[in-house]
């Protein structure tokens, strides 16, 4: 972690801070402390995306997207979700996911040193996973792949290439929810059945939310991989005795992912919310902002001040929020 993020932890776990667009907001950086916030539903991630609410940085992608998994949520898709991406239940199992490792290995090796490990191995294997999982080709995946980071700028104002990429690539998402369910596999082809299925139980579901859905995992999907990989890989390298003893004892692979998983730091931000009650976090108050719209009901030149007074005070103050 950052030294001024361990000092705020232990001096000012809830900091008030400004954010990249200007806004003020609350840093909450202690763990027991983030739990809360994440766990708690009056801290709200859809309302990130509603307009004029302070923000982390400019909102660089369609608010549907920030809104996607509480509609997986609404439209009873989550487990479906969570099945599809399972390493024992999912279409890519343990076997599938070690001979394309293996594969990118061998190409690597071929080629000879050095090379990129992003660019020859965990983007190519990221790409490979998550379009395994979804119903997509691998070749989809890398054409998907090819913009994925200009999704994940954070900027202060809105730039044109994130919307654009956006569109072009939900469009090529939606092209296949549209195709024959003969030729739909994955994740996708399931969601296409359940949108079909006159007995699912579950709010309405769209060819467009589930382009959105799949669009979102396999931007979300990818990138978390492959930033994972050259976490874990970076991490080892510079520990070589956990490396040696994982050689040693490969059983120990299984606990070592999950350190490496706590361990690496990947997000390079904060995960926003937004507020939506007072909610105690620690020894602050969250101060809910009431009324943001909040404004004249009248034109201000028609309001009438207090005469013979010695504070300069209108007689009424009439307002609309």
């Amino acid at each position: 972690m950052p030294a001024e993020c361990a000092r705020l932890r232990e001096e000012t776990p809830v900091a008030r801070i400004r954010t990249l667009t200007g806004d003020d907001a609350w840093l909450v950086t202690s763990y027991a402390l983030a739990r809360q916030v994440l766990e708690d539903e009056r801290l709200s991630l859809r309302d990130t995306a509603a307009a004029d609410v302070p923000r982390q940085y400019a909102l660089t992608i369609p608010p549907e997207i920030v809104n996607t998994m509480g509609n997986v949520n609404s439209a009873g898709l989550h487990q479906e979700v969570l099945r599809a991406f399972g390493p024992r239940s999912g279409p890519a199992s343990p076997e599938w996911m070690t001979a394309r490792a293996h594969e990118l290995i061998d190409a690597m090796v071929e080629e000879g040193p050095p090379v990129d490990l992003r660019q020859r191995f965990a983007e190519p294997y990221a790409a490979a996973l998550v379009c395994q999982v979804l119903g997509l080709l691998y070749e989809d995946g890398l054409r998907l792949m090819s913009g994925l980071d200009l999704g994940f700028v954070t900027s202060p104002v809105v730039y044109e290439g994130c919307t654009a990429n956006w569109d072009k690539d939900y469009a090529f998402v939606l092209r296949h929810v549209r195709a024959d369910r003969a030729t739909q596999r994955g994740l996708i082809r399931r969601l296409c059945e359940l949108r079909d299925d006159p007995e699912r139980d579950g709010g309405d579901l769209t060819e467009e939310m589930i382009a959105a859905t799949v669009t979102s995992l396999f931007g979300a999907g990818a990138m978390s991989t492959y930033v994972f990989l050259l976490h874990a890989v970076l991490t080892l390298i510079r520990h070589p005795k956990a490396m040696d003893h994982l050689r040693e004892r490969p059983e120990a692979m299984p606990r070592a992912v999950d350190e490496l998983l706590r361990s690496t730091l990947s997000i390079g931000d904060g995960l926003p919310r937004i507020a939506r009650a007072d909610v105690q976090l620690g020894d602050v108050l969250v101060l809910l902002e009431r009324l943001p719209r909040l404004r004249l009901a009248l034109p201000v030149d028609q309001l009438v001040w207090r005469t013979g007074n010695i504070k300069r005070v209108p007689e009424r103050l009439p307002v609309l929020w």
